[in-house]
């Protein structure tokens, strides 16, 4: 067991999304695609100014090891898990979900001792 001097007490919540696009994406001309980003843009701006930070949005690189069958991802950190719920909503209501097939891991920050130790105790 390690011992721990100083105890974190408000963790941070990480989201990692990773999608490809739809035939639904596919099928909209450029220009409508432009628009759908676009007024996607100010709610991510109102997120950031809650203090959400955008880590990376990235293409899924074809010689990854165990690639996931993902082209694209992201990963978002969240001050709190009630941003987080707002940011779930917002990709909800702005019919992201139409365009892209995609799959989330989301949790609280925590220490490779912490899910190590999680790992070890499993029972069977």
């Amino acid at each position: 067991m390690r011992f721990q001097r100083f105890k974190q007490i408000n963790k941070m919540i990480y989201f990692v999304e990773m999608w490809n696009a739809r035939q639904e994406w596919l099928a909209l001309s450029e220009e409508e695609r432009a628009n759908y980003m676009n007024q996607i843009g100010p709610h991510i701006q109102g997120l950031i100014e809650k203090g959400v930070k955008v880590l990376t949005w990235s293409d899924n690189a074809p010689n990854t090891s165990k690639r996931a069958d993902f082209d694209y991802f992201a990963i978002w950190s969240f001050p709190d898990q009630a941003t987080a719920d707002e940011f779930q909503q917002l990709v909800e209501n702005a019919g992201w979900y139409q365009y892209f097939d995609q799959v989330n891991a989301g949790g609280k920050e925590d220490t490779a001792d912490g899910v190590i130790g999680r790992l070890i105790g499993l029972q069977a």
